[in-house]
């Protein structure tokens, strides 16, 4: 016999309190579990980044073992290609896709130079 729409409905609002009440038997052991990690080690909301900080457990470390350290920003860009509607590139990492579509109608890089 099938089913119908009004049965499959209360189907699924049986099922869906019977996964509200499994989700939340399985949070309270995951906090619980939490908690008694946090009472062994002595964690504070600062290990965990709960305070609005990054946690801080020593220096970063990058592969292979040695030390992370910053990145050297190069500055703001200057523009070295601009076409007529307003794009523009500087030059560095992959050509956009204006000058891509530019270069293949035929125009030349040096029409664009700045």
């Amino acid at each position: 016999m099938t089913k119908t729409y009004v049965q499959i409905q209360k189907q699924i609002e049986t099922l869906q309190r019977e996964a509200d009440k499994l989700k939340r038997k399985e949070i309270d052991e995951v906090i619980a579990k939490i908690k008694e990690a946090i009472r062994v080690y002595g964690l504070t909301a600062s290990d965990l980044a709960l305070d609005g900080r990054a946690a801080r457990r020593g220096p970063a470390v990058k592969k292979r073992g040695r030390p992370a350290t910053k990145s050297k920003s190069r500055g703001p860009v200057t523009i070295k290609y601009r076409d007529e509607s307003g794009n523009t590139w500087g030059g560095r990492g992959p050509r956009p896709q204006w000058l891509r579509e530019a270069l293949g109608a035929g125009r030349s890089l040096q029409e664009f130079a700045v």
